[in-house]
């Protein structure tokens, strides 16, 4: 009979959750290195470099990919044969890992998670509690898989109660396009086929945790229904246009993956759920004889690539004397490199924003004639001014748009993914624009970032309003004063030139 130890397994998980935090999986890696020499948009190409290029730099630097950590998923297959040598439940084990690796000095990692939903939404401070499934199996040791799952990914997450003579093809491709792009394309999409609602999404999840394998397929040949599946999706939604964050491209996906389950004749439920280009997993085994061994993997695989700013394609930007009729002459697909000080503000701050001006207080900083980026960083370490500071998904701010441009004098903003149509309307009406950062990029544009330092909302932690001092920051005009946006016009050029499929991008 195996006996695992406590603190073997609670020492494994927070070394699980340590590595995938700065190390993609090699062959999801190898994928976009492929999908980086295919790609001839030069905008998907040039997320695709950055998204390298941060890759690189994290593997070597030990900081997250991403500055959304994620949130912890783990899953359990344990033996039945095996016996734990603990005073803590393994639910509880799991957790005291999760708070170890996100607490870590060397590499903290951010805190995301919020207890009471629906309420309070008050941060655990520690990432905990994860999110666990246990499956209990013959055998006697226990197989581990750690995930940290971002919240932009998670929340384009997708279930349907289909018909059984319903084409799951056609609702992909029916559903895909209105996900937007914020879950950071080119990704993965899971797809869980049957069993009960519940069960599709367990699948679709789980599924993700798949070596990236669509290139050997597409070699040896389909072998089964699923395969043929897997194949299809993968050349359609290809086809559809969406590229590189959103922007028209080649590659929208490196792979599809899928498992299904017995189902009632009656249903035919299908989940679909995307995994971000900070794709983070890792699968190891205990049998007791310590805690898990996680290799790191040989930097010389990855893709020969360096991210550089070029000065000569892309347009400077004081940001220090910057004006309103100068954010009015930008143009969609314009790249630029910002210089000077800007602001950060996420959710919670537009929100307390909001209840400030409707009371008539004063706000904490002043926007006027100033540029704010969503942004939530991960806090520093050594010599660094402000940890890995990638863009959130920017749609979660476009009921607040219109209150921002015309009540507090800002007038532009940085984020990640499209803006809807609220946000558009408000971005024209005031010649305003929308900048956008590359998503899957954090530790890169976190070197730009020169001075940061919080000056409003500080017991929000990483949602608190920051002043940063930025040098030569990347970012593509994605809407600009017309109301005009790259990611609809974009992916629409894109489809129209790949012409393999009758969908329509809206």
């Amino acid at each position: 009979m195996t006996i695992i130890r406590q603190e073997d397994f609670i020492q494994s998980i927070a070394d699980g959750f340590q590595y995938i935090s700065y190390y993609h999986p090699l062959d999801y890696i190898t994928a976009l290195g492929k999908a980086y020499e295919r790609e001839e948009s030069p905008a998907a190409k040039d997320a695709i470099a950055q998204i390298l290029t941060n890759s690189r730099m994290c593997a070597e630097g030990k900081r997250p990919l991403c500055q959304d950590t994620g949130i912890a998923v783990v899953f359990l297959k344990v033996g039945m044969n095996v016996q734990w040598e603990s005073t803590l439940t393994v639910t509880e084990m799991v957790n005291e890992g999760v708070r170890r690796a996100y607490g870590n000095h060397d590499n903290p990692l951010r805190a995301s998670i919020l207890r009471d939903p629906a309420g309070t939404r008050a941060n655990t401070k520690d990432n905990a509690p994860a999110v666990i499934h246990y499956e209990i199996v013959a055998g006697n040791s226990v197989d581990v898989i750690c995930a940290a799952k971002g919240g932009g990914s998670e929340n384009k997450s997708k279930l349907a109660m289909l018909n059984p003579s319903d084409s799951i093809v056609d609702w992909v491709l029916k559903t895909l396009p209105t996900m937007g792009a914020g879950w950071c394309p080119p990704g993965i999409l899971g797809i869980g086929i049957g069993g009960t609602p519940e069960k599709a999404m367990l699948l679709a999840k789980e599924s993700l945790m798949d070596p990236v394998n669509i290139q050997d397929l597409i070699e040896k040949g389909p072998q089964n229904k699923v395969e043929e599946l897997r194949l299809e999706l993968y050349e359609k939604v290809n086809s559809l246009g969406i590229g590189a964050q959103g922007l028209g491209g080649l590659t929208t996906v490196v792979d599809v993956k899928i498992m299904d389950y017995p189902t009632h004749a009656a249903s035919l439920p299908v989940a679909l759920i995307p995994n971000c280009a900070a794709t983070r997993h890792i699968h190891f085994h205990l049998d007791g004889s310590g805690p898990a061994h996680l290799t790191p993997p040989n930097l010389d695989d990855w893709p020969k690539v360096a991210w550089k700013a070029n000065t000569e394609t892309s347009k400077r930007v004081n940001l220090d004397t910057l004006t309103p009729a100068e954010v009015a002459s930008w143009k969609i697909g314009q790249t630029l490199l910002l210089n000077g000080k800007m602001y950060t503000g996420r959710d919670a701050a537009h929100k307390r924003i909001q209840e400030m001006l409707a009371k008539g207080e004063k706000l904490p900083v002043d926007f006027t004639n100033k540029m704010i980026y969503y942004v939530g960083p991960v806090d520093p370490v050594r010599d660094e001014v402000v940890g890995p500071a990638g863009p959130t998904t920017s749609t979660r701010m476009d009921k607040f748009t219109e209150m921002m441009l015309s009540q507090t004098g800002l007038i532009s903003m940085i984020g990640k993914a499209e803006r809807g149509p609220t946000a558009i309307e408000a971005i024209k009406k005031h010649k305003s624009a929308y900048l956008m950062a590359v998503g899957g990029a954090a530790y890169l544009v976190a070197k730009a970032i020169q001075t940061a330092k919080v000056v409003g909302f500080a017991d929000l932690g990483m949602e608190a309003i920051y002043e940063f001092d930025v040098k030569d920051m990347p970012v593509t005009v994605a809407v600009d004063s017309t109301g005009a946006s790259a990611h609809q016009t974009g992916p629409r050029e894109w489809q129209a030139k790949i012409g393999k499929i009758p969908v329509t991008i809206a």
